[in-house]
């Protein structure tokens, strides 16, 4: 029952105010023609470009290695590139080709064409199809077309030559790499030549061999040792007691033991060194006197000699066996150099190597791009001067400017229903309260009814027929035939 209310209330109003609702709806529908045909037109120009591969990209993979145009084959590099072509530097080239920076007399309002080209420049990325899509609006059908023809052909160029360029760098700098490791190299090698000339004694021999040189070397030094005291023994026997004899003895054998562990500058050493130089004069002194208590002379002078063959034997053989400790204390430090003398030489090596092949793969990818074997951009649908405006959508436009129009008139009067305070039924005077005795029904002329009537037939005539050239204007432009764009033509010419 409400809806069925409200029905009959909202039917009334319109009733009631059909003048009302047929100009409101009217006039809304006509500004919204009026507007359709006032709004400037903007053409369409748009280019299709085809990302290809050659064959060759298949055939060199592995050979050629990541090449720049390879690179960008993959998804970052493709978006890399659609941003590109909408960048401040490329659209400036393309104003200077097209001589737009002519019509702008100042930098503002250069950078403001600028900006207006990357507003209305779409460029959209087909990844599955490998399609760049480049679409461009404009007021000027021509000029858009021009525009995306320059737009696309200077991408391209600047791509292309981009991409030579850096292959070109890329080779320059692999061959410098290339120098500088060999020059490494070469210098490592020298260091370490003449590292193995001076410890090559070193070098030569292993820790168990000097360990076995060094037990050899200590057991020939103590028979000499033992040798040594055998004959100061026997010279002792042969000739008198000597007190001076006996201190060169001890003074020798003390000597002998500090040599072990100290150098011949060592304080002690000399101090061994003069007592014994001093025991001498005292011996040299009373040689005279005491040889003729020298029980056997000629035993006496071959014991001497071999004592002192036995002494010149005994210090080199304690220099050979300093000689061989040091070497076997050497021995891990020069090992150790030489192997990082090696490591380092063959970390150039290695970095070498791996330049060399970059070089090689470079030098083919350049070759590949020189002659432009790899990726290319080819334009599969240049951009050829629309016909048809893409804006305004006028077919758009007037459906909305029909519904428009019918709720504008339509709340149009509900909201003159809402403001109007007035009593319109008994149901709403009951609700003030106010005791109702009797309804009196209206009685109309009937002389006014009939002119009212005519009124209303006129109204719906003039509204039906302006609603149906409405909707007549709306099937033409579905049809994309404008009269009113021919009737303006046919004025203008």
């Amino acid at each position: 029952m409400q809806n069925e209310f409200d029905y009959r209330k909202y039917l009334n109003l319109l009733l009631r105010y059909k003048r009302l609702f047929a100009i409101a709806a009217l006039t809304i529908m006509t500004g919204a023609i009026v507007i359709c045909y006032l709004l400037p037109k903007k053409y369409e120009a748009k280019s299709i470009v085809f990302i290809e591969k050659n064959v060759l990209n298949d055939l060199l993979r592995g050979i050629a290695g990541p090449s720049s145009r390879e690179r960008e084959d993959t998804q970052m590099a493709l978006n890399s590139s659609v941003k590109l072509m909408t960048s401040k530097s490329l659209l400036m080239k393309v104003v200077n080709d097209l001589d737009l920076n002519i019509k702008a007399k100042s930098d503002a309002k250069l950078e403001a064409t600028i900006v207006g080209l990357q507003k209305n420049t779409v460029v959209n990325l087909d990844e599955r199809n490998g399609l760049i899509t480049v679409a461009f609006i404009d007021s000027n059908p021509r000029q858009a077309r021009d525009y995306v023809n320059a737009l696309v052909r200077r991408f391209i160029e600047d791509n292309l030559s981009a991409k030579r360029e850096a292959s070109y760098g890329a080779t320059s700098f692999l061959s410098e790499q290339i120098a500088s490791y060999k020059e490494k190299i070469d210098k490592a090698d020298s260091e370490i030549n003449d590292f193995r000339r001076e410890k090559g004694a070193v070098l030569a021999t292993d820790a168990g061999s000097l360990q076995n040189e060094i037990s050899g070397a200590q057991q020939r030094l103590d028979e000499l040792i033992l040798r040594r005291s055998q004959l100061d023994a026997a010279r002792n026997h042969l000739k008198r007691n000597n007190p001076a004899r006996t201190r060169l003895i001890a003074l020798q054998k003390r000597l002998e033991e500090l040599r072990v562990e100290y150098t011949e500058n060592y304080p002690e050493v000399m101090k061994v060194k003069a007592d014994m130089e001093s025991a001498q004069r005292e011996i040299a002194i009373g040689t005279s006197a005491s040889a003729a208590s020298v029980s056997d002379p000629q035993e006496l002078e071959r014991v001497e000699a071999e004592l002192r063959a036995v002494r010149i034997s005994e210090e080199n053989q304690r220099a050979l066996l300093a000689n061989t400790r040091g070497m076997m204390r050497e021995s891990p430090s020069a090992r150790a150099a030489l192997d990082k003398l090696l490591q380092e030489k063959n970390k150039y090596l290695n970095l070498y190597e791996q330049l060399v092949a970059r070089g090689g793969q470079a030098e083919v990818s350049k070759q590949m791009e020189v002659q432009d074997k790899s990726t290319t951009f080819r334009i599969v649908e240049p951009a050829q001067m629309p016909i048809a405006p893409v804006s305004p959508n006028r077919v758009r436009i007037i459906f909305i400017g029909i519904f428009a129009g019918l709720a504008g008139g339509l709340g149009l009067l509900v909201a003159m229903d809402y403001f109007d305070k007035s009593v319109k039924n008994v149901d709403a005077l009951k609700s003030l309260g106010v005791s109702v005795l009797a309804v009196i029904p209206k009685i109309g002329d009937p002389e006014l009814v009939e002119k009212e009537r005519r009124n209303d037939l006129r109204l719906y005539a003039v509204a039906g027929t302006y609603f149906t050239m409405v909707l007549a204007l709306l099937a033409l432009e579905v049809l994309n035939l404008s009269p009113v764009e021919r009737l303006i033509g046919m004025i203008s010419g």
